[in-house]
């Protein structure tokens, strides 16, 4: 059976997180140990994935992503054999989309991508069957699509988007997140992890309609806001930005006192 391990998150400032990997063994015999850079996000907005590349979606026809990407639309990358990681992220995903828009037509397009060129549409089907399912709630099925390609396809692909990864026999260690891409295909802005704000993507996909590259707002949305799931809204965190607030004066008021105790002791020695 194939295994995944939970992944391992890695914080450096208070309210963002950094790229988190799904792990694998490399438990089949004889396998090859297969080096794609360093595992994680090469972040590299403006950078335009390759239309041209041929896949096979989850219904066993040939597409060209040229076909899809009509407009903004959220990349993920990942294996569909993958049954803990990649499964946390798909899930990730389809919670974040239900709270998206309650009007028809409003959806998102989604595309979702296996690094393991030995995966079918079998496998795309099932996975498609289990993300739609996690939604809880009807969504188009052709604005979630589901693709399988070869191993150079593939590559062109990760390699544009920046995806690094490790193949260790049948398994894989990959970066988890989202990937906003605009109309024309072009890297606009990396969601990373698998919890994603509702208020975020939207923004993201907003952005990538006019093709505008912003740094993530996610560090100060977590910052001001916390997100109720049942409310569906993010709430004004009054307790958290009032602690910045007094935090911010006092290291104004510490920096007031240096900058007037040196100018004083500078006036002292000149009146001698």
């Amino acid at each position: 059976m194939k295994r995944c391990a939970l992944p391992y998150v890695t914080i450096v400032a208070a309210f963002f997180v950094l790229p988190l990997a799904a792990h694998g063994d490399a438990h089949a015999a004889g396998k090859e140990y297969k080096l794609s850079g360093t595992i994680g996000f090469q972040e590299k907005p403006g950078s335009s994935i390759p239309l041209d590349a041929s896949f096979i979606d989850e219904d066993a026809k040939p597409v060209r992503l040229r076909e899809i990407v009509k407009g903004p639309v959220i990349l993920s990358i990942l294996y569909y054999r993958c049954p803990n990681a990649c499964g946390t992220l798909l899930t990730g995903i389809a919670g974040t989309i239900r709270n998206y828009g309650a009007k028809s037509g409003e959806e998102p397009m989604l595309i979702t991508m296996t690094i393991d060129d030995d995966e079918t549409p079998a496998d795309a089907r099932k996975a498609k069957a289990i993300a739609l399912a996690a939604i809880e709630k009807p969504y188009p099925p052709g604005k979630w699509r589901f693709l399988t390609g070869t191993a150079s396809n593939i590559h062109a692909v990760t390699s544009a988007a920046g995806f690094r990864y490790i193949r260790q026999g049948d398994d894989f260690d990959h970066p988890l997140g989202l990937i906003i891409l605009s109309p024309e295909g072009k890297v606009m802005r990396y969601l990373i992890g698998t919890d994603f704000l509702p208020m975020e993507l939207k923004m993201s996909l907003m952005e990538a309609s006019t093709g505008t590259i912003q740094p993530t707002i996610a560090r100060m949305l977590r910052l001001c806001f916390t997100y109720d799931p049942h409310g569906k809204r993010f709430v004004f965190n009054m307790l958290r930005v009032s602690a910045v607030v007094i935090f911010s004066l006092i290291g104004l008021f510490v920096i007031f006192l240096i900058v007037t105790g040196t100018k004083r002791r500078k006036g002292v020695a000149h009146g001698r």
